[in-house]
């Protein structure tokens, strides 16, 4: 990528996209909890809980449903009992994939280049 000089209204119709893309994926937690569910393509509440490490439940739960409102994931309750609640990525929110595997793909590279190891 290139970081080269742009008209100011296209520069501030990308700050825009970016300040949205922000507004939605901000947080501690929503690119783990996107990361669980992308990784395992469907995912019960407690499975999540369980690979989002440090998160509570009241937390987890807020977070769900506001990637449900911004339409990245879907819920689906089971007929099961108890009651089974299932987290899904919407076509949408499989946008995403490829901006989680350059996330971790960099976090890799990053840890790397601080520590000095290979």
């Amino acid at each position: 990528m290139d970081c080269t000089p742009i008209d100011q209204n296209d520069r501030k119709k990308e700050m825009m996209a970016i300040h949205d893309a922000m507004d939605v994926l901000s947080g501690k937690w929503k690119i783990y909890i996107i990361s669980s569910i992308c990784h395992y393509n469907k995912r019960r509440f407690s499975d999540i809980l369980n690979d989002v490490v440090g998160i509570s439940n009241k937390m987890l739960s807020k977070e769900l449903k506001e990637l449900e409102v911004n339409k990245l994931v879907e819920r689906t309750v089971l007929n099961t009992h108890p009651v089974t609640v299932q987290y899904e990525l919407t076509k949408h929110g499989k946008t995403l994939q490829t901006i989680i595997n350059n996330l971790t793909d960099w976090g890799v590279q990053h840890r790397k280049e601080i520590t000095g190891k290979n």
